[in-house]
């Protein structure tokens, strides 16, 4: 994975924090197809992702406006995946939406 290219401030960052269960099931396909299907929504900037060997993870994901967040919500295949998640693989999750306003890094490289 890696840092997501983003524009300057302000834009949304919804945060989906994970335990997954056992089961895989199609996650890795689903999973797959989500990040390609949100990639073309309108207002998504970008995602970073990760997850641990015990089967917490972290993904993020960034939004122009709270408008292109709600739509995403309510994609079909998105609202089956989010079924499937709630059904098969995850035994708990959190989003939190929250409204950037400030955001600096470094990179070594340049």
């Amino acid at each position: 994975m890696r840092v997501s290219v983003l524009p300057e401030p302000p834009y949304y960052m919804v945060s989906f924090t994970s335990q997954r269960t056992d089961a895989e099931d199609g996650y890795g396909t689903i999973g797959y197809a989500m990040s390609e299907l949100a990639s073309q929504q309108p207002g998504y900037l970008g995602f970073e992702s990760v997850r641990g060997a015990d089967g917490f993870g972290i993904l993020l994901s960034f939004w122009k406006d709270e408008e292109s967040i709600h739509a995403w919500k309510a994609v079909v295949d998105h609202v089956e995946a989010q079924r499937r998640g709630r059904q098969d693989w995850y035994s708990r999750y959190e989003i939190r939406v929250a409204l950037v306003q400030r955001a600096y890094g470094f990179d070594k490289d340049q």
